[in-house]
C-alpha cells in the first residue's frame, strides 16, 4: 500500500511539473526561445491569490489565472518581442533579467519572509491501508482534465492549428494569413494561466510562498520539459509524469531521499547522452 501511495503522490505532483512544463514547451516550439522567468510566473500566481484570498477561495485562483495571463501578454511584449531577431544568447539573458525583476518585486511588495496561503483545508481519503490526500486527488484530477483540454484545443481548434503551423514553420505560416504575432501572445498567456494554475496546487501540497518559491519547480519543470522533448506536448507531459514518480520515490527512501535533486538532473544529463531529443522529441533539420 506504501508503494501506491507513493505512485499516485508521484502522479500528482509530476501533473503540476507537466504543467509548468507545458508553458516551456509551448513557448520553445512556437517562439523559439526559452522564458526562463516562467518559474516566477508559478510565485505571482501564488500572491495573487494571497490577495484576493479573503474575498473567496474560487475568486483568489480566477483572478491568479487572469492575472498571470495578463502578466504573461507584457512580458512578451515588452521584454521578448524586440527581441525576435536577436541572437539566442541575447533573449536568455532578458529571461534571467526578468526572473530576477519579479522576484526583487515581489519581496519588495511582500518580503523575504515565506507567506502562509491556506487555499482549503482538505483531509485524507483512507482505503483499507491506502492513505492518499484529498488535494492529491484534486491535483491527480485537474491536471488530467488540463493535458486533455489542451491537446484537444491544439489538434481540433483553428488556433491550435495555427499554433503548430507557426511551430512548424514560421515564414510559411505568415505567409498563409496567420498572424504570428498574435499566436504567440496567445501561447504565452496559455502558459502563464497554467503556471498560476500550478501555484494553486503547490499551496494545497504546501500552504507557503515566498518571492524565490518559483525558481526550482521552474528548473524543474524544464528539466521534464527536455526529458520528454522539449517543443513537444506530449513529452512535456510525459516529462512531468516521470519526474514526480521519480522525485516521490527518492524522497521515500531515506538513504538516498537528499540526493533527490541531484538524482533527477543525473537522469537528465544520462538522457541527453543517449537522446539529445528527448523520449518524444523530433530530430530537426537546420536550413544553412
Amino acid at each position: 500500500m506504501e508503494f501506491l501511495t507513493t505512485f499516485v503522490n508521484g502522479l500528482s505532483l509530476g501533473g503540476i511539473y507537466a504543467m509548468i512544463a507545458l508553458g516551456y514547451t509551448m513557448v520553445y516550439g512556437i517562439a523559439k526561445m526559452l522564458n526562463f522567468a516562467h518559474g516566477d510566473i508559478i510565485m505571482v500566481g501564488g500572491y495573487t491569490i494571497l490577495l484576493f484570498l479573503a474575498v473567496n477561495p474560487i475568486v483568489a485562483i480566477v483572478a491568479s489565472m487572469i492575472f498571470c495571463m495578463l502578466l504573461g501578454i507584457v512580458i512578451e511584449k515588452v521584454a521578448y518581442k524586440p527581441l525576435r531577431g536577436a541572437s539566442p544568447l541575447a533573449v536568455l539573458i532578458t529571461a534571467i533579467g526578468v526572473s530576477y525583476l519579479l522576484q526583487s518585486i515581489s519581496q519588495m511588495i511582500f518580503g523575504s519572509a515565506p507567506k502562509f496561503i491556506v487555499i482549503a483545508e482538505l483531509g485524507i481519503l483512507k482505503i483499507g491501508g491506502l492513505s492518499i490526500g484529498y488535494s492529491t486527488i484534486i491535483t491527480l484530477a485537474c491536471s488530467l482534465v488540463v493535458m486533455i483540454a489542451l491537446s484537444l484545443f491544439v489538434k481540433f481548434s483553428k488556433t491550435g492549428r495555427a499554433m503548430v503551423a507557426v511551430s512548424e514553420d514560421k515564414g510559411a505560416a505568415q505567409l498563409m494569413g496567420i498572424n504570428v504575432n498574435n499566436i504567440i501572445m496567445i501561447t504565452f498567456a496559455i502558459g502563464s494561466a497554467l503556471a498560476a494554475l500550478a501555484s494553486v496546487f503547490f499551496l494545497l501540497k504546501a500552504p507557503t510562498m515566498s518571492p524565490t518559491f518559483g525558481s526550482l519547480p521552474g528548473i524543474k519543470a524544464f528539466t521534464a520539459a527536455v526529458i520528454g522533448g522539449i517543443g513537444s506536448i506530449p513529452g512535456a507531459m510525459l516529462g512531468g509524469i516521470l519526474l514526480g514518480v521519480i522525485e516521490c520515490f527518492a524522497q521515500s527512501v531515506p538513504v538516498i531521499s537528499p540526493y533527490t535533486d541531484a538524482i533527477e538532473f543525473s537522469i537528465l544529463i544520462i538522457l541527453l547522452l543517449v537522446k539529445p531529443s528527448g523520449l518524444l522529441g523530433k530530430k530537426r533539420r537546420e536550413k544553412v
